[in-house]
């Protein structure tokens, strides 16, 4: 019974420092006329639009610049988070 507890009280303690790391990560990712950097909590801290790389012509272009850039920063916290479980040796029971 005890045993169970301690393997969870060790998993919130694991998570809450992986949690904090992540907070202070920092990811910034460019493509085209887009610049996003987000944390690795994936929350946006800034996104930039150079606006001399804009043609108002083709706002295609745009979306899939701004789609692109979401996802590679999206991926690269993913990419983040795992490496940091896998060094913090992963959870328990996992």
């Amino acid at each position: 019974m005890f045993g169970k507890a301690k393997e969870q009280l060790d998993f919130v303690k694991k998570a809450r420092e992986i949690q904090k790391k992540l907070k202070d990560e920092v990811i910034t990712v460019e493509s085209g006329a887009i610049t996003i950097v987000i944390n690795g909590e994936q929350k946006i801290q800034k996104v930039t639009i150079n606006k001399e790389d804009v043609d108002v012509d083709r706002l295609d272009v745009l979306e899939k610049d701004i789609k692109t850039v979401i996802e590679s920063a999206i991926k690269k916290s993913q990419e983040i988070a795992a490496n940091l479980m896998k060094d913090m040796g992963g959870f328990p029971g996992m």
